[in-house]
């Protein structure tokens, strides 16, 4: 059972970190390669776009927008919201000649890792609890014995289901650092 934990859980949230990294490493070697570096300086604005976009999901789900799947919305969210990120990362590169770009990358990172605890982990923990109280029951157990069985389990995911209490704080982090990024370039940005 743990394996299997391991393998549906554990494995696919770090191949998705693995994934994500590499996609940074390889768009900003590919631009130094071919001598297009000043192309991630601008990457970071359809990034942002794209992050800013994700947050339709969150719109539909509080009901503000009736349309769509909000499975759909789901997927389009953490497609729209990993594109983004890796734009920005791009952008972000190495080049940083001060603290406040390093702190928005910092915050949207942690955001992006948070984002990725809610899907890898607390979805596939839920649905593997459910499976284990279907089987207790079927093996004979009546549904108050198969919650007192799966207790501690149970109880690990509803603290698991307050994750969004850290990654909603941790996005408005990224969103004030963001803005004050943006700010500062339109504040210093050579206009002449």
């Amino acid at each position: 059972m743990k394996f299997s934990i391991i393998k549906q859980l554990v494995v696919p949230f770090f191949l998705t970190i693995l994934v994500l990294g590499g996609a940074t490493l390889a768009g900003d070697a590919l631009l130094h390669r071919f001598n297009l570096v000043w192309i991630g300086r601008y990457l970071g604005i359809p990034g942002t776009l794209l992050i800013i976009l994700s947050l339709y999901y969150s719109l539909r789900k509080r009901k503000y927008v009736q349309s769509g799947s909000l499975q759909a919305w789901l997927k389009f969210h953490e497609y729209c919201a990993w594109l983004g990120s890796v734009m920005v990362l791009v952008h972000s590169g190495v080049h940083f000649n001060s603290i406040l770009p390093w702190l928005a990358t910092a915050a949207m990172a942690i955001n992006v890792l948070s984002g990725m605890v809610g899907k890898f982990l607390l979805g596939r923990s839920r649905q593997a609890l459910q499976q284990q109280r279907q089987h207790l029951q079927q093996d004979g157990l009546n549904a108050q014995e198969a919650e007192q069985e799966l207790f501690w389990q149970a109880a690990s995911l509803d603290l698991m289901s307050k994750w969004r209490k850290v990654h909603i704080p941790i996005f408005i982090a990224f969103v004030v650092l963001a803005l004050g990024h943006i700010v500062s370039i339109f504040l210093f940005w050579g206009w002449k």
